[in-house]
């Protein structure tokens, strides 16, 4: 039985073809592309769980990629790129990523991402899927939030971050027990990680992300939800 239907998009062949190998033993059925274009073709034809999704590549690049692939569907998606700085990742999320891996990588390391993102399941739950704190209105249906008159939409690990958040609002929430909720038991202790989420995550909803107002850091501890959320 498949372990699930993997998108590579990469313009180095070699990478592709070790990433082919590697996944086609882990159980995954696997297709490739080496363009953006081909990328949007295969996941038309191909449908995949996943896309492994290289930020620079001929033609259309990762990022224009990513972002005409989240219009269209909810896939999965981890963007694979060489540079380690945290502009290059809120780069990647920003356009709709849910994961971001950077070359070189280990195969265990890719495997356990791989797994981290399939677990985005949607699953149907019996919390609100609208809800309002103060000016801020966010519908986990639509995947959007809106703050005043300006709407955002939101990256589907964005969503599940904002989501714990809210479901334990005025809670102080342990990085570690973020990181495992969203992501699983193998992303424990990446801080640094889950701070690039953050960072992301306030600039949709906070008046002022430099002041956050929802999304409130408890020092040494994690984040905590301020407010009471009101279903509708």
């Amino acid at each position: 039985m498949s372990e699930g239907r993997i998108l590579i998009a990469d313009d180095e062949p070699q990478i592709r073809r070790i990433m082919r190998t590697e996944l086609t033993s882990a159980g995954y059925e696997v297709e490739d592309a080496k363009t953006g274009e081909e990328a949007l073709d295969k996941v038309r034809a191909f449908r995949p769980d996943l896309v492994l999704l290289d930020i620079n590549m001929p033609g259309m690049g990762g990022l224009a990629a990513c972002r005409s692939i989240r219009m269209d569907t909810n896939v999965a998606i981890i963007m694979l790129t060489v540079h380690n700085t945290e502009a290059a990742k809120i780069e990647a999320l920003d356009a709709g990523a849910d994961d971001f891996v950077t070359k070189p990588f280990s195969t265990p390391e890719l495997l356990a991402r791989i797994r981290a993102a399939l677990r985005r399941v949607t699953v149907a739950q019996a919390s609100a899927t609208k809800i309002s704190v103060g000016s801020l209105s966010i519908d986990f249906d639509a995947r959007t939030v809106t703050q005043g008159t300006v709407t955002s939409h939101l990256t589907p690990k964005e969503l599940d971050l904002l989501r714990y958040l809210t479901q334990h609002a005025n809670q102080a929430v342990s990085h570690r027990e973020l990181l495992q909720a969203v992501w699983g038991p193998d992303y424990g202790d990446q801080v640094d990680y889950l701070r690039v989420f953050i960072k992301t995550l306030r600039r949709k909803i906070e008046p002022n992300p430099e002041r956050p107002r929802y999304v409130v850091t408890e020092p040494w501890v994690g984040y905590r939800f301020s407010g009471t959320p009101e279903s509708s």
